[in-house]
Protein backbone atom coordinates (compact mmCIF):
# COMPACT_ATOMS: atom_id res chain seq x y z
CA UNK A 1 0.00 0.00 0.00
CA UNK A 2 1.32 3.46 -0.94
CA UNK A 3 2.40 5.58 2.07
CA UNK A 4 -0.02 8.45 1.32
CA UNK A 5 -2.95 6.06 0.87
CA UNK A 6 -2.00 4.18 4.04
CA UNK A 7 -1.82 7.39 6.11
CA UNK A 8 -5.24 8.43 4.78
CA UNK A 9 -6.69 5.08 5.83
CA UNK A 10 -5.03 5.31 9.26
CA UNK A 11 -6.55 8.76 9.73
CA UNK A 12 -10.05 7.54 8.71
CA UNK A 13 -9.87 4.61 11.11
CA UNK A 14 -8.58 6.89 13.89
CA UNK A 15 -11.42 9.42 13.47
CA UNK A 16 -14.12 6.72 13.46
CA UNK A 17 -12.80 4.44 16.19
CA UNK A 18 -11.52 7.15 18.54
CA UNK A 19 -14.97 8.75 18.40
CA UNK A 20 -16.62 5.44 19.28
CA UNK A 21 -14.20 4.92 22.17
CA UNK A 22 -14.82 8.41 23.57
CA UNK A 23 -18.57 8.61 23.17
CA UNK A 24 -19.81 5.06 23.58
CA UNK A 25 -17.29 2.81 25.25
CA UNK A 26 -15.60 5.06 27.81
CA UNK A 27 -17.60 4.00 30.89
CA UNK A 28 -18.49 0.48 29.75
CA UNK A 29 -14.91 -0.51 28.95
CA UNK A 30 -13.69 0.95 32.25
CA UNK A 31 -16.15 -1.06 34.36
CA UNK A 32 -16.02 -4.27 32.29
CA UNK A 33 -12.23 -4.60 32.40
CA UNK A 34 -11.15 -3.54 35.86
CA UNK A 35 -7.58 -3.94 37.00
CA UNK A 36 -7.10 -7.32 38.62
CA UNK A 37 -4.04 -6.42 40.73
CA UNK A 38 -3.85 -4.57 44.04
CA UNK A 39 -1.69 -1.49 44.57
CA UNK A 40 -0.49 -0.04 47.91
CA UNK A 41 -2.48 3.06 48.86
CA UNK A 42 -1.74 4.13 52.49
CA UNK A 43 -1.27 2.94 56.08
CA UNK A 44 -3.76 3.29 58.92
CA UNK A 45 -4.08 2.06 62.49
CA UNK A 46 -4.90 -1.59 62.95
CA UNK A 47 -8.61 -2.30 63.55
CA UNK A 48 -10.17 -5.44 64.94
CA UNK A 49 -10.70 -7.92 62.11
CA UNK A 50 -7.85 -6.68 59.90
CA UNK A 51 -5.62 -9.35 58.38
CA UNK A 52 -2.39 -9.50 60.41
CA UNK A 53 -0.51 -10.23 57.16
CA UNK A 54 -1.19 -6.60 56.16
CA UNK A 55 0.63 -5.18 59.20
CA UNK A 56 3.39 -2.75 58.22
CA UNK A 57 6.07 -3.67 60.75
CA UNK A 58 8.29 -0.64 60.05
CA UNK A 59 5.50 1.86 60.76
CA UNK A 60 4.29 -0.24 63.73
CA UNK A 61 7.79 -0.15 65.28
CA UNK A 62 8.04 3.62 64.73
CA UNK A 63 4.74 4.44 66.47
CA UNK A 64 4.68 1.58 68.99
CA UNK A 65 1.20 0.51 67.90
CA UNK A 66 0.04 -1.67 65.00
CA UNK A 67 -0.52 -0.15 61.56
CA UNK A 68 -1.74 -1.98 58.45
CA UNK A 69 -1.16 -1.36 54.75
CA UNK A 70 -4.27 -0.43 52.80
CA UNK A 71 -4.46 -1.62 49.19
CA UNK A 72 -6.74 -0.54 46.39
CA UNK A 73 -7.54 -2.12 43.07
CA UNK A 74 -5.13 -1.17 40.32
CA UNK A 75 -7.06 0.58 37.56
CA UNK A 76 -4.31 0.33 34.98
CA UNK A 77 -4.35 -2.74 32.73
CA UNK A 78 -2.07 -4.27 30.19
CA UNK A 79 -4.20 -5.08 27.14
CA UNK A 80 -3.09 -7.45 24.38
CA UNK A 81 -4.79 -7.79 21.01
CA UNK A 82 -4.40 -11.25 19.45
CA UNK A 83 -5.17 -10.71 15.78
CA UNK A 84 -5.76 -13.55 13.32
CA UNK A 85 -4.07 -12.66 10.01
CA UNK A 86 -4.62 -16.01 8.25
CA UNK A 87 -6.01 -16.28 4.70
CA UNK A 88 -9.63 -16.91 5.72
CA UNK A 89 -9.92 -13.32 7.01
CA UNK A 90 -9.61 -12.03 3.42
CA UNK A 91 -13.23 -12.94 2.72
CA UNK A 92 -16.38 -10.87 2.58
CA UNK A 93 -19.55 -10.97 0.49
CA UNK A 94 -21.93 -8.37 1.86
CA UNK A 95 -20.54 -5.19 3.38
CA UNK A 96 -16.81 -5.60 4.05
CA UNK A 97 -14.02 -8.14 4.41
CA UNK A 98 -13.67 -9.90 7.77
CA UNK A 99 -10.18 -8.38 7.91
CA UNK A 100 -11.61 -4.83 7.69
CA UNK A 101 -13.99 -5.42 10.58
CA UNK A 102 -11.20 -6.99 12.66
CA UNK A 103 -9.12 -3.83 12.07
CA UNK A 104 -11.95 -1.51 13.19
CA UNK A 105 -12.74 -3.55 16.31
CA UNK A 106 -9.05 -3.75 17.26
CA UNK A 107 -8.57 0.01 16.76
CA UNK A 108 -11.70 0.80 18.81
CA UNK A 109 -10.45 -1.39 21.68
CA UNK A 110 -6.99 0.20 21.41
CA UNK A 111 -8.38 3.73 21.79
CA UNK A 112 -10.63 2.57 24.65
CA UNK A 113 -7.53 1.18 26.37
CA UNK A 114 -5.45 4.34 26.14
CA UNK A 115 -8.38 6.46 27.38
CA UNK A 116 -8.29 4.23 30.45
CA UNK A 117 -4.52 4.85 30.70
CA UNK A 118 -3.80 1.21 29.85
CA UNK A 119 -0.82 -0.17 27.99
CA UNK A 120 -1.64 -1.99 24.77
CA UNK A 121 0.29 -4.50 22.69
CA UNK A 122 -0.43 -6.88 19.85
CA UNK A 123 0.25 -10.38 18.59
CA UNK A 124 -0.39 -11.13 14.91
CA UNK A 125 -0.82 -14.86 14.34
CA UNK A 126 -1.50 -17.35 11.55
CA UNK A 127 -0.20 -20.88 12.13
CA UNK A 128 2.85 -19.14 13.56
CA UNK A 129 3.55 -15.96 15.51
CA UNK A 130 3.83 -13.41 12.73
CA UNK A 131 4.64 -10.35 14.85
CA UNK A 132 4.74 -9.30 18.51
CA UNK A 133 4.34 -5.63 19.46
CA UNK A 134 5.14 -5.14 23.18
CA UNK A 135 2.56 -3.16 25.19
CA UNK A 136 3.06 0.60 25.50
CA UNK A 137 0.95 3.71 26.05
CA UNK A 138 0.24 6.75 23.90
CA UNK A 139 -1.38 7.89 20.66
CA UNK A 140 1.80 7.43 18.61
CA UNK A 141 1.90 3.76 19.64
CA UNK A 142 -1.80 3.31 18.78
CA UNK A 143 -1.28 4.81 15.31
CA UNK A 144 1.63 2.41 14.76
CA UNK A 145 -0.69 -0.48 15.71
CA UNK A 146 -3.42 0.74 13.30
CA UNK A 147 -0.85 1.10 10.51
CA UNK A 148 0.28 -2.49 11.08
CA UNK A 149 -3.34 -3.71 11.14
CA UNK A 150 -3.95 -2.11 7.74
CA UNK A 151 -0.71 -3.01 6.01
CA UNK A 152 0.68 -6.17 7.61
CA UNK A 153 1.52 -9.02 5.21
CA UNK A 154 1.65 -12.44 6.93
CA UNK A 155 4.11 -15.14 5.89
CA UNK A 156 1.54 -17.93 6.23
CA UNK A 157 -2.14 -18.23 5.27
CA UNK A 158 -3.01 -21.05 7.70
CA UNK A 159 -4.32 -20.89 11.29
CA UNK A 160 -3.15 -22.28 14.64
CA UNK A 161 -5.05 -20.63 17.50
CA UNK A 162 -3.54 -22.99 20.09
CA UNK A 163 -0.05 -21.77 19.28
CA UNK A 164 -1.14 -18.11 19.60
CA UNK A 165 -2.58 -18.56 23.11
CA UNK A 166 0.43 -20.66 24.22
CA UNK A 167 2.69 -17.83 23.05
CA UNK A 168 0.60 -15.32 25.04
CA UNK A 169 0.96 -17.49 28.17
CA UNK A 170 4.74 -17.58 27.76
CA UNK A 171 5.54 -14.05 26.57
CA UNK A 172 3.35 -12.08 29.02
CA UNK A 173 4.80 -12.58 32.49
CA UNK A 174 2.20 -10.48 34.32
CA UNK A 175 -1.57 -10.86 34.04
CA UNK A 176 -3.17 -9.02 31.13
CA UNK A 177 -6.54 -8.68 29.43
CA UNK A 178 -6.31 -10.23 25.96
CA UNK A 179 -8.84 -9.73 23.15
CA UNK A 180 -8.54 -12.53 20.60
CA UNK A 181 -10.16 -11.44 17.32
CA UNK A 182 -10.58 -14.17 14.72
CA UNK A 183 -13.10 -16.10 12.63
CA UNK A 184 -11.99 -19.14 14.68
CA UNK A 185 -11.85 -21.35 11.60
CA UNK A 186 -9.22 -23.81 12.81
CA UNK A 187 -9.15 -27.55 12.24
CA UNK A 188 -7.19 -28.27 15.42
CA UNK A 189 -8.61 -28.23 18.96
CA UNK A 190 -7.29 -25.35 21.06
CA UNK A 191 -9.44 -25.78 24.20
CA UNK A 192 -6.62 -27.00 26.45
CA UNK A 193 -4.26 -24.17 25.47
CA UNK A 194 -7.07 -21.61 25.93
CA UNK A 195 -7.99 -22.95 29.38
CA UNK A 196 -4.36 -22.74 30.58
CA UNK A 197 -3.92 -19.22 29.13
CA UNK A 198 -7.17 -17.98 30.70
CA UNK A 199 -6.06 -19.12 34.16
CA UNK A 200 -3.13 -16.73 33.94
CA UNK A 201 -4.75 -13.97 31.88
CA UNK A 202 -8.24 -12.59 31.24
CA UNK A 203 -9.04 -13.68 27.67
CA UNK A 204 -12.00 -12.40 25.67
CA UNK A 205 -12.91 -13.93 22.28
CA UNK A 206 -14.46 -11.89 19.47
CA UNK A 207 -15.57 -13.94 16.48
CA UNK A 208 -15.97 -12.13 13.15
CA UNK A 209 -17.77 -14.12 10.44
CA UNK A 210 -19.46 -13.63 7.07
CA UNK A 211 -23.16 -14.28 6.36
CA UNK A 212 -22.30 -16.54 3.40
CA UNK A 213 -20.14 -18.83 5.54
CA UNK A 214 -23.15 -19.49 7.76
CA UNK A 215 -25.69 -19.80 4.94
CA UNK A 216 -25.11 -20.54 1.24
CA UNK A 217 -27.19 -18.60 -1.31
CA UNK A 218 -29.09 -20.59 -3.97
CA UNK A 219 -27.20 -19.34 -7.05
CA UNK A 220 -26.49 -22.60 -8.91
CA UNK A 221 -22.96 -23.88 -9.54
CA UNK A 222 -20.38 -22.05 -7.45
CA UNK A 223 -16.60 -22.41 -7.38
CA UNK A 224 -15.31 -22.20 -3.81
CA UNK A 225 -11.71 -21.88 -2.70
CA UNK A 226 -10.18 -22.54 0.71
CA UNK A 227 -8.26 -19.31 1.35
CA UNK A 228 -5.80 -21.10 3.64
CA UNK A 229 -4.99 -24.26 1.66
CA UNK A 230 -5.78 -23.04 -1.88
CA UNK A 231 -8.03 -26.08 -2.51
CA UNK A 232 -10.81 -25.37 -5.04
CA UNK A 233 -14.04 -27.21 -5.83
CA UNK A 234 -17.40 -26.68 -7.50
CA UNK A 235 -20.60 -27.00 -5.46
CA UNK A 236 -24.21 -26.92 -6.61
CA UNK A 237 -25.91 -24.35 -4.38
CA UNK A 238 -29.26 -24.87 -6.12
CA UNK A 239 -29.43 -28.20 -4.24
CA UNK A 240 -31.40 -27.83 -0.99
CA UNK A 241 -29.48 -30.84 0.41
CA UNK A 242 -26.12 -29.14 -0.25
CA UNK A 243 -27.27 -25.93 1.42
CA UNK A 244 -28.70 -27.87 4.37
CA UNK A 245 -25.47 -29.88 4.82
CA UNK A 246 -23.43 -26.67 4.81
CA UNK A 247 -25.77 -25.02 7.32
CA UNK A 248 -25.53 -28.07 9.58
CA UNK A 249 -21.72 -27.97 9.35
CA UNK A 250 -21.74 -24.32 10.46
CA UNK A 251 -24.23 -24.95 13.28
CA UNK A 252 -22.15 -27.88 14.63
CA UNK A 253 -18.97 -25.80 14.39
CA UNK A 254 -20.55 -22.93 16.36
CA UNK A 255 -21.83 -25.31 19.07
CA UNK A 256 -18.30 -26.77 19.43
CA UNK A 257 -16.75 -23.29 19.53
CA UNK A 258 -19.18 -22.02 22.18
CA UNK A 259 -18.53 -25.16 24.22
CA UNK A 260 -14.78 -24.48 24.00
CA UNK A 261 -15.30 -20.92 25.29
CA UNK A 262 -17.65 -22.06 28.08
CA UNK A 263 -15.35 -24.87 29.26
CA UNK A 264 -12.36 -22.49 29.17
CA UNK A 265 -14.38 -19.80 31.07
CA UNK A 266 -13.69 -17.31 28.26
CA UNK A 267 -16.23 -14.55 27.58
CA UNK A 268 -17.09 -14.35 23.90
CA UNK A 269 -19.21 -12.57 21.31
CA UNK A 270 -19.89 -13.22 17.60
CA UNK A 271 -20.42 -10.46 15.07
CA UNK A 272 -21.28 -10.75 11.38
CA UNK A 273 -19.57 -8.49 8.84
CA UNK A 274 -22.91 -6.94 7.79
CA UNK A 275 -23.93 -6.24 11.39
CA UNK A 276 -23.09 -3.49 13.88
CA UNK A 277 -20.02 -4.45 15.89
CA UNK A 278 -20.70 -1.58 18.32
CA UNK A 279 -23.81 -3.39 19.60
CA UNK A 280 -21.86 -6.66 19.86
CA UNK A 281 -19.09 -5.04 21.92
CA UNK A 282 -21.59 -3.30 24.22
CA UNK A 283 -23.30 -6.67 24.80
CA UNK A 284 -19.92 -8.18 25.63
CA UNK A 285 -19.13 -5.40 28.10
CA UNK A 286 -22.58 -5.72 29.71
CA UNK A 287 -22.04 -9.48 30.15
CA UNK A 288 -18.95 -8.77 32.26
CA UNK A 289 -20.52 -6.21 34.62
Amino acid sequence: METAELLKKVRRIEIKTRGLSSNIFAGQYHSAFKGRGMAFSEVREYQYGDDIRDIDWNVTARFNKPYVKVFEEERELTVMLLIDVSGSLEFGTVKQLKKDMVTEIAATLAFSAIQNNDKIGMIFFSDRIEKFIPPKKGRKHILYIIRELLDFQPQSRRTDIGQAVRYLTNVMKRRCTAFMISDFIDQACFRNALTIANRKHDIVAIQVYDKRVAELPAVGLMKVKDAETGHEQWIDTSSAAVRRTHQEWWRTKQIDLNETFNKSHVDSVSVRTDQDYVKALLNLFAKRN
